[in-house]
């Protein structure tokens, strides 16, 4: 028997494992959550220091990167100032200067009229009437003229430290610019809220600069041996910043795994990838072999995609730290402005064509964004079901490894290598016949977790030996069947008349 987690013929000290895949179909601790978060910081802190740090709370990112950069507007959504979040999960903030030539988005609201009444109207960015409490609300007195009302538009914004653009005043028009420079700055949207009364003022909300440029991610892609299980993007759909990730993180393989799959690293992560347009469905089936790339989606909200990308990692995150072998199917985001109506997406038959394509879906219950499926890009032509389809299945993947190598590192790693029937006075041995044993646990353990199903399958094709050409080289094979979770219910009931007896 042969493996392919360690090339053949090499004899350096190493520990190797891959996953394959196959269809069977005719008590280890959880794997620790990481995660990493890949973002621009504010123009006026370029000259932060980009090393990666690691946060945990909001504040401190803002501090460091700028309040209202990429950077924390996500840890907004991660560290809330109310609690929750993701509750003690390490993250890690890869931060990004701006691309060489950015440009930040400037939008310019301009009142025209003079308030003939008392009243209030508010300023919505990011589809959001205030932050931490405090609202863009801009109090109009009567007689109140253009550029008064611009200097009272500017300093709403500008009294919220967290906001995304700063405010200023040009002739009687505000102007209202991102704080950072890049194209993701494109993302913010501006509106007037009047609140049902013009108070005799009306506005033209205008994009007069468009944000521009996306700085290079390839130095932050340098995880080593640290394994950061989600990544955040707040980049979006670009397909230069998901092609980049995709690269990195690499692929499965029965074969000839790549990237953070090989089998002497092996430490992948899932990228969650925000988007807020009807149907992201045309970004992801294209990307059919991939296994990276997860879209939040959040169709039609003001919100930026980034943000949509957060909201997703909390639920996941914690899913995946207390409880992999469950879904967030049916979770409700956090914190993410929704529209009225959700378009295509509202529609079962739809979100069943778009998960097709590799696309995560949500629906809209009460006015918040609800999970239906959380999936990769994965989907190639004539596999199904698709074996790295839900991201649930890739974490499950993930546990499975990462439980056998708290077994690995205890019985096996150092340890000398015996034939069964040697009788070995050392206070570290193995041999094929004890290990097949300890993996034959793990399968009972695996299975008692939710994570694996049919112990007896994964214990009868457990193949365990010596290399016939290597004596200092113990191999391991073993095949385990995956639990499924109930997405899909279907049940039938009949419906009858009661009638009486005839005596």
């Amino acid at each position: 028997m042969g493996s392919n987690a360690v090339v053949q013929g090499w004899i350096s000290r190493i520990v190797g494992y891959v996953i394959g895949f196959a269809n069977f179909q005719t008590v280890s601790p959880n794997l620790p959550q990481s995660i990493a978060v890949l973002g621009e910081i504010n123009e006026a802190n370029q000259t932060a220091d980009l090393t990666p740090t690691q946060f945990s709370n909001a504040q401190s990112v803002g501090a460091k990167y700028g309040y209202g950069s990429p950077m924390h507007i996500l840890a907004r959504i991660l560290f809330p100032i109310n609690g929750g979040g993701v509750q003690g999960v390490p993250v890690t903030f890869y931060p990004q200067a701006k691309a060489a030539g950015a440009v930040a988005k400037v939008i310019t609201l301009t009142p025209t009229g003079t308030a003939t009444k008392n009243g209030t109207h508010t300023v919505i960015i990011g589809g959001r009437a205030g932050l931490d409490g405090l609202f863009y609300d801009i109090n109009i007195v009567v007689g109140d003229t253009p550029t008064i009302i611009s200097q009272k538009i500017s300093d709403a914004v500008n009294k919220i430290l967290s906001t995304p653009v700063v405010g200023s005043v040009s002739l009687a028009t505000a102007v209202l610019t991102a704080k950072w420079s890049g194209k993701t700055s494109n993302d913010i949207v501006i509106a007037i809220n009047n609140n049902n009364d013009t108070l005799g003022v009306t506005y033209g909300v205008v994009n007069t600069t468009v944000g521009s440029g996306t700085p290079s991610i390839s130095s932050a892609l340098a995880f080593g041996n640290t394994w950061h299980t989600i990544v955040v993007n707040s980049y979006g759909a670009e397909t230069a910043i998901m092609s980049a990730l995709e690269a990195y993180n690499g692929t499965p393989s029965n074969t000839i795994p790549t990237g953070r799959f090989v089998g002497i690293i092996m430490k992948p992560f899932i990228a969650i990838t925000g988007s807020t347009i009807a149907d992201p469905s045309s970004l992801t089936d294209a990307r059919k072999g991939e296994v990276t790339i997860a879209i939040a989606p959040a169709p039609l909200s003001s919100g930026l995609p980034m943000e949509a990308a957060a909201n997703a990692t909390v639920l996941f995150a914690l899913k995946s730290q207390n409880s992999p072998e469950l879904d967030i199917g049916g979770q409700a985001y956090p914190d993410m402005p929704a529209p009225l109506s959700i378009g295509v997406m509202g529609d079962a038959t739809n979100r069943n064509d778009i998960v097709k394509k590799g696309c995560s879906t949500v629906d809209l219950n009460n006015g918040v964004y609800v999970v239906q499926d959380f999936v990769t890009t994965y989907h190639p032509v004539g596999e199904e079901p698709a074996q790295f389809r839900y991201c649930r299945n890739l974490m499950l993947d993930f546990n499975v490894r990462f439980s056998y190598y708290l077994k690995e590192q205890q019985f096996v790693v150092g340890a000398v290598i015996a034939n069964d029937g040697d009788i070995v006075n050392s206070s570290r041995v193995i041999k094929p016949k004890s290990w097949k044993a300890e993996v034959s646990t793990l399968a009972d353990e695996l299975v008692s977790r939710g994570l694996i199903v049919d112990a007896s399958f994964m214990k009868a094709g457990t193949i365990v030996n010596i290399s016939p050409t290597n004596p200092d080289r113990f191999e391991t094979q073993f095949p385990y069947k995956r639990s499924g979770v109930a997405r899909v219910v279907a049940t039938t009931a009949q419906a009858g008349f009661n009638f009486g007896s005839i005596n």
